[in-house]
Order: structure tokens, then sequence, then C-alpha cells
């Protein structure tokens, strides 16, 4: 089977926004424009595509990442079925709320570009924030797509003015709006100069027309200032510019493109998508800027053999390197495992070699994604995402690649959990259930874990919110059938150390026969990133917020006990010091230490680090910590003042207050303890009328007396002062 379209034409992008930002009615307008459905479903109707979990259908949201393979031939393009003329879309339709930011997060890593939407009247939002932080982690070029320009309150130049505030100053418009509220029309294109209706059923009829008068100043202004913005990447533009020559239209486009490859200009669009305005022209958008697979640098990664930096360009005669992003549950086919091709080809059948796990599987089926609905394939190419059907122990951000050839790509570091509850089942049948149902949802959700209170035995499942939580138990119960009965909600702390501290802990019993000795010297103090270029040291292994130095000279501990101590200490951290909870960011060095030729066992030694560990984290500092969130709350004026010192009575501290429409917004950052059904005590001291939005910002130190109050509710005793 031959590839379908050649690599140069294939666009990989993901739809991204701040929730109710109309992202899910945009990516709707793309699957009706592109043909490939016949009907455009409506968010408010229940009755999208790509929002297709019952859950998603009747709260209104997108839960998961959904994937859309469709193809799209430029509007202005006279014979549309022209296949020489399409272009190959893969788009990922990624959800807004913050609950479920790893879709974002994971989306991002195997994207190309992303198309950024916002609402005209809110403008950036903090999700729309956390999404850009994400894309400029991943270093995906963007578009920006001021959407919703028909709603009351609608204004293009303050949404505008958010993003170069908020966001980027290297955004830049390619487009301004014909009209706003009630009277929007159109768009005016700046490259082009005309003027853009959208007519016939759905907006398909695309209408050019010249710029009206009362336009015609405006879009000569903004286009002598995109065309100053797009020859600065151009030495010999910039020169005939200067020598007072205009660039062409395609000058201004080829040399845009080249801005956007690589993130320094921003392209702005607007339009409304729920009135069927400028969706097209944003496709147009995404052929003419945003990179196919050959236009981004060779992806890098790791030989597992010999630890060499390797590299795979996107191209069918490489060796196959692929990266599974996501994993999801089928009724009918079981697992899916959805994963982007960076080189080679793949074939249905075939046996594939998991780099990061050293296993070979066979790839049973591969199919193409149109949300919940699927189309079987015989191969994949460069470039090209899909889904396969029987890789049993393939994880989230496992390297698949060709065992002649291993490559293992950079993992995807997804957020922690900050909020846990307890979870038991209802019944004895339940109970069987109940492993295997969080077993595949944790597998599906690496911000979703599953661990047991050791001291209870209470199933504990931790996740980005109140809502992602609600959303598993839901599912728990929807797709496998488990009757749970849920705890209140509760703030997943950590702890960690302060400042540096030694223990030197000698375990020694004797008890008739063979005794038990174990000898450790250690110190501990807060782990530091690692510097940027550099190896982990030898004798250091580094891991998820645990580091461990061994610097036993001259066989003070023999090398088959070092394992156990840092078992030992890993230990100590998992059970906590302050509260129980789990220590974090701590690097222990072993320095010394003795053994017994008879009496030295790995168990004695892990008991040695136990207890040492415990002794170096009392002179450490150690401390609790807690999530403070970032929040955001728009309020009319007359209530600003209530608002404001209910935040300080959370122990929240207002970062800023500015305006919004006729809205104030007040910025501040709030712990997360505090903020449990903080939206309906919002709601009862202002009418109704404000609303809050709440992103994870970061970790910080609990009060002492707050603290104290967590140490008592959990029934430890001060530790700490007992030390």
């Amino acid at each position: 089977m031959a590839r379908e379209f050649p690599l140069n034409k294939l666009r990989n992008f993901g739809i991204v926004a701040h929730v109710d930002a109309g992202k899910t009615t945009t990516s709707e307008r793309v699957l009706f424009y592109t043909g490939m459905s016949h009907k455009i479903g409506e968010v408010h109707d229940g009755a999208t595509v790509t929002d297709w979990m019952e859950q998603e259908r009747e709260r209104g949201i997108t839960i998961t990442a959904a994937a859309i393979s469709c193809n799209w031939s430029k509007s202005d393009v006279i014979d549309r079925k022209d296949k020489s003329q399409m272009y190959a879309f893969n788009i990922i339709d990624t959800p807004g709320h913050i609950d479920f930011t790893a879709e974002v997060k994971r989306s991002m890593r195997v994207l190309d570009g992303a198309v950024v939407v916002f609402d005209s009247v809110a403008g950036v939002e903090p999700q729309s924030e956390t999404n850009w932080g994400y894309a400029d982690e991943a270093k995906v070029p963007r578009l920006c797509f001021i959407n919703k320009m028909d709603r009351m309150g609608a204004s293009f130049e303050k949404s505008y003015a958010s993003i170069l505030d908020r966001l980027s100053k290297k955004a830049v418009r390619v487009q301004l709006p014909w009209g706003a509220e009630e009277h929007f029309k159109g768009v005016v294109d700046l490259i082009r100069m005309k003027a853009y209706t959208f007519e016939g059923e759905m907006g398909t009829k695309i209408v050019e027309q010249e710029i009206p008068s009362e336009l015609q100043a405006d879009a000569e202004l903004y286009r002598a200032e995109l065309i100053e913005r797009v020859v600065e990447h151009d030495d010999t533009l910039m020169e005939a510019y200067l020598g007072g020559e205009l660039p062409t239209n395609e000058q201004i486009k080829a040399t845009l493109r080249k801005a956007v490859i690589e993130n320094e200009i921003f392209p702005v669009f607007t339009g409304s998508a729920l009135k069927n305005v400028g969706v097209q022209l944003v496709l147009d958008g995404v052929v003419d800027y945003l990179p196919a697979p050959t236009d981004l640098e060779a992806v890098k990664g790791t030989n597992p053999d010999t630890d060499a930096e390797v590299t795979r360009s996107a191209s069918d005669e490489e060796p196959f390197c692929a990266l599974a992003f996501k994993l999801q549950t089928d009724p009918f086919v079981g697992q899916l495992t959805f994963f982007r091709v960076y080189s080679g080809v793949v074939k249905a059948g075939s046996y594939i070699y998991n780099a990061t796990t050293g296993q070979k599987e066979r790839l049973g089926r591969i199919v193409r994604l149109q949300a919940d609905k699927r189309t079987e394939i015989e191969e994949v190419y460069a470039g090209e995402i899909a889904a396969g059907v029987g890789l049993k122990e393939v994880k989230t951000s496992h390297t698949l690649c060709d065992e002649a050839n291993p490559i293992i790509l950079e993992q995807i570091v997804f957020p922690k959990p900050v909020v846990a509850m307890s979870v038991e089942p209802k019944t004895k049948n339940d109970q069987e259930k109940m492993g295997t149902a969080l077993k595949k949802l944790s597998d599906e959700d690496p911000t979703f874990i599953v661990s047991t209170d050791e001291e209870t035995m209470q199933t504990i499942i931790a996740g980005m919110g109140e809502l992602h939580l609600e959303i598993l138990v839901d599912r728990m119960k929807r797709e496998f059938g488990v009757e749970a009965n849920v705890g209140a909600p509760q703030v997943a702390y950590r702890e960690t150390i302060q400042h540096e501290a030694d223990a030197d802990y000698k375990y020694a019993k004797q008890s008739g026969g063979r005794g038990q000795y174990g000898h450790v010297k250690i110190k501990i103090r807060p782990m530091q990133p690692l510097e940027e270029g550099k190896d982990v040291a030898k004798n250091v292994t580094r891991e998820d917020h645990f580091e461990f130095v061994n610097s036993i000279k001259g066989g003070a501990i023999p090398g088959e006990f070092i394992p156990a101590v840092m078992k030992g200490c890993r230990e100590a951290m998992a059970r906590g010091f302050v509260a129980g909870y789990k220590m974090e960011d701590v690097t222990v060095e072993l320095y010394d230490g003795s053994f017994h030729d008879v009496d030295s066992s790995e168990i004695a030694f892990k008991l040695a680090a136990i207890y040492a560990f415990k002794e170096a984290a009392a002179k450490a500092g150690a401390v609790l910590l807690e999530p403070v969130m970032k929040i955001e709350v728009r309020t009319p004026e007359q209530f600003m003042g209530d608002v404001n010192g209910n935040i300080s009575s959370k122990r929240g501290q207002v970062e800023g207050m500015g305006d919004l429409g006729d809205k104030k917004v007040i910025t501040a950052q709030v712990p997360l303890s505090e903020m449990f059904g903080y939206t309906n005590t919002l709601r009862s001291m202002t009418q109704g009328r404000a609303s809050m939005t709440m992103t994870f910002d970061h970790y910080d130190v609990v009060p002492p007396n707050v603290a104290m109050d967590i140490k008592k509710a959990r029934g430890v005793k001060d530790i700490v002062e007992e030390a």
C-alpha cells in the first residue's frame, strides 16, 4: 500500500484552549468543512463527534483528547476534489479544563503545530496560559484564533492585547474582524487585502469582496505593521523594504511560514465558529504556516545499548521509530495504543520492539481514528498518527522501534496529582472488578494514581481535581460496572527537607545464631535540578524527585548491599516524616559505614538506612508542602471588596486586579485546601454573577499552625519535636 499523501502535505496539529472558548465547536466545523461529517454536531445539543464520551456530552466539556484524520483542499482551490491539491490533517481536539491537563501535555509532545482558540469576550484565560506554556516547552508552532466575535461584549482588540500582554509579544494580526457582536459579518485578510463573508448552508460559500471603506484605514495600518514584523526575518526582504520596495504577497507568506515554524511569529486569525465565519481560512493558515514533519528538526533519542545520542529524520527510509502517547480502553477491541511515527514504516501483524522495556510485541491491527470511530489500515508511515491493537505491555511514553536500530525518545513528564480520595467497592462482586477497572484507568491516565493506605488498607485514588476524580469514578461505574463509595476529597500534601544533615546509624542484633549487622553514614540535602547539558555522574542514581549518591571508598560497604541502602531510603521517604505524606526532592549521599563478614545482610542494611534517614530528617528541617492554586475571579465591581476579603481569609495572596469589560478581574494564589466548595461560596457572595477559574501553580511550605492541625487530623504526633 503506497503512501496516500507526501510528507510535505501532512499536518499534525492540535486545537487547544481554555474551557468554553469554543474549541470543540471549532473542531466540529473542521470536520464538516473537510467532509468528514455531513452534519455539524453542536456542544449544546450533546451531538458532537469529538466529544463522544457520555460524560462529555452530558456536561458539555471535553474530557479526553480525540484524534481525527481528514483531508483539506485550500478554500481558493477551484477543484476541491483534485487529489494533488489536498493536504492530510491529523487533528487532536484537547480538553480545556485544568483537571484534564495531561491530555494537552501529552498531545503537545507528538504534534507539529497548534491552533490556540480564545474567547473574544474573555481574552486570555488561566488555562490558555498553561496550554501556551506546554506548547513553549515542546517548541510547538502556533496560530491564534480569536473566536466568538458574534458574542455580546466581543472585542478583537482587547483579546489581541491580552495575548501580547500575557502570552507573547510575537503575536501579530493577519486578519481583522468585520464588525462585532450582532453586527459581525466576516473577516478582512491583511495579506490579500480583501474582505470575506461566509454564506450558504453552514457558511460553505466564501465570498471575496473589497474591504469596506470604514475598515480601509485600519487594514492599511495593520498590514504595514504585519509587513514590518515579517521582513525582520529575511535580510534580503528587509534590505529591499528599507529601500522603499514592498514584498509581494507570496514573499510575505513564505517568510511568515519560516518565522512561524521557528516560533518567531504567532499569526492571529479571527471569526465565529458557531456562526460558521472564518474557520476555513484558519485551515488555510494551517496549510500555509504550520510545519509538515519535514520542516522540523530530526527527533533526538538515546541508544539504550550505548547511551549515545541518535536522531531519526521524518522519512520512510529511516528505521522505524514511534512514541506511544496515549492508551484507551475500547469495549470491542480491548486496549488501543495511540502512537506517533517519527520515522520508518510499520505494518499490521509485524513485531515491534519496545525499547523502554526491552520486550517485543506483535502489533495485531492498526486503525486510523475519527474520535470513537476507526478505520482499519495496513500500514503507517513516517509523520503519521494512528492507534495499535494488541500491544499489552506498552504504556504511555514508551518508545516503539526497530530492534536492529534501538532508540529511546525523551519521556513525557506529567504533572503530579493534587487531590486524593478513598474509594471502596459496595459489594464483594464489585471488589473483584474494581482492581481491574482502576488498573486500566490509571494506565490510560498518568495523572491518575492508585495506591493503598498502609495503616487503614483503604484504596486511595489521586488526580488533578475534584472533577477529574468524579469523572473517573463515573467511568468505573459505566464502563466497568463497578459501584463504589467514595470519601471526601483530600489534598495531596507532600514533604521535603530544607537543609543538609547527616546521620550515623548502626543496626546490630544478636539472637543466638547468626546476627544482623548493618552500619551506614549518610548525608541528606535538598535535591537540585540537573544542570542543562550535564549528564548524571556514574556514582549517582537519579529518579523522579529522588537522588542517591554512592560515595563509598575502599569497600567500606560491599557493593551488593548498596541497593538495599537505597531501597531503605526510598521506603523511609514513602512513609514520610512530618505527617506521614510522601517525602520528595531529597538527595541522599552514602559516604561511609561498615559491615560484618558473617552477620551483614541486605535486610540489616535496609533497616539501618531507614533509621539513619529518619535521624537525618529530624535535623534537616523537614516540612509539609501543600499545592497552591492560581485563581482568577471575574466579578462585578460592587462585590470586589467582599471577594478580596474572602480570598485573604483563605490564606490567599491577591497578585493583581484589572478590568475586563464591565467586570473586575482578581488574580490570586490560594492553597488548594481552602478552595473546596469555593465556587458555591463565590456564587452566594455575588448573587451568582461572578465566575472563577483555577489552575495548579506550585507547592509551598505549610505554615506551622496549619501543619499542626493536619498532623492532629491524621493522628500523627509531632515527630519533629520528639526527635
